[in-house]
């Protein structure tokens, strides 16, 4: 067996056992330290996962040799730290979002590129089987060019939610609420299928039902692109469940709708596709959350393979620039003068 990647994870909290089952999964890779500044949560990985125990990622990126590191933190920190990582010639895994400022995400794309270091983001549920069904046939003609798509999203989150956590529903460190938190990831998705550059994006953002955090709760919008698409958004988190997002897309030969776990497309001529995750060959994880999907396993397999020279990096840092720009003109442009961040 060739040598094995050398990884570690910075970031001990609820994500990270969707990074750490992975880790351990694949046999060309070596988990070699876990961080964090509360250092009972690296105590608990390392216990369950192996790697040596640290809580200050600088000390760790000084004495281990390390091919790549996982970025399971507030979303504030994700840049700096990665651009940590950069420096000292350690390719980057981040969760999602890539950053809270679109200027820091940019900064971050180059300096990765000036270091010669891959630099992926996460945004797993692009690896769903109803996302790739959807996807290929945009590409391949056969749904034809999307004219317009509408993304839903009704879920929940107590003020609790938002009471147990240090810097969530927060402006300075979460960067913002239901979108940038849950939405982000079904827009993403549309955004995706229509593969056009935004060119207009319109918002308005409410915080209608919570006390605890400052930041939205509810968020409706359009987009309009350089092709002539358009794509309306809508997403709130006081449903009292999560119930499966929805994306809708319409095209020039057929619509098709789809949720993270099955899609129906409907073309013109009358004919059906469909396509279902196949859960027995969902990576089994030992946590987690249902609405993160199967898909993280998959997404770290390509960014492993891309940092070992196998085949080119898919959601890079430069990719996911496309979907941090709209999260964050959504925010730029909201017309609630009294929700500003």
């Amino acid at each position: 067996m060739d040598k094995k990647l050398r990884v570690a994870v910075i970031g001990c909290g609820n994500i990270s056992v969707m990074h750490l089952d992975s880790i351990a999964a694949f046999e060309d890779v070596e988990l070699v330290a876990v961080c964090d500044i509360k250092e009972d949560r690296a105590k608990a990985a390392s216990q369950k996962y192996g790697g040596k125990v640290y809580t200050d990622h600088m000390e760790m990126l000084e004495k281990e040799e390390l091919d790549a590191v996982h970025v399971c933190l507030p979303h504030y920190l994700h840049v700096p730290v990665s651009i940590d990582a950069f420096k000292k010639g350690v390719s980057v895994l981040s969760e999602k979002p890539m950053s809270i400022k679109y200027e820091d995400a940019e900064e971050a794309v180059r300096i990765a590129d000036e270091c010669g270091v891959k630099y992926g983001i996460i945004f797993q549920c692009r690896y769903n089987a109803p996302s790739l069904l959807v996807k290929q046939r945009v590409l391949d003609g056969k749904l034809g060019k999307v004219k317009c798509g509408r993304t839903t999203l009704t879920w929940y989150r107590p003020d609790n939610y938002y009471d147990s956590s240090d810097w969530k529903g927060t402006w300075d460190k979460e960067g913002g609420g239901v979108i940038i938190d849950q939405a982000i990831h079904s827009i993403d998705l549309a955004n995706w299928m229509i593969g056009s550059t935004p060119v207009e994006v319109q918002s308005t953002l409410h915080n209608r039902n919570h006390e605890i955090m400052v930041v939205e709760d509810s968020a409706e919008g359009l987009v309009k692109y350089e092709n002539g698409a358009i794509l309306s958004f809508y997403a709130m988190n006081n449903y009292l469940i999560d119930e499966p997002i929805e994306i809708r897309l319409l095209c020039e030969n057929g619509k098709a709708t789809f949720t993270y776990d099955e899609a129906r497309v409907v073309y013109n001529d009358g004919t059906v596709e469909t396509a279902k995750n196949n859960p027995e060959d969902m990576f089994k994880y030992s946590g987690g959350k249902d609405y993160w999907g199967f898909q993280h396993a998959t997404q770290i397999r390509q960014f492993y393979n891309a940092v070992l020279g196998k085949e080119e990096l898919e959601i890079s840092g430069r990719e996911a620039l496309k979907i941090t720009r709209i999260i964050c003109d959504i925010y730029k442009n909201n017309d609630n003068k009294n929700l500003i961040k």
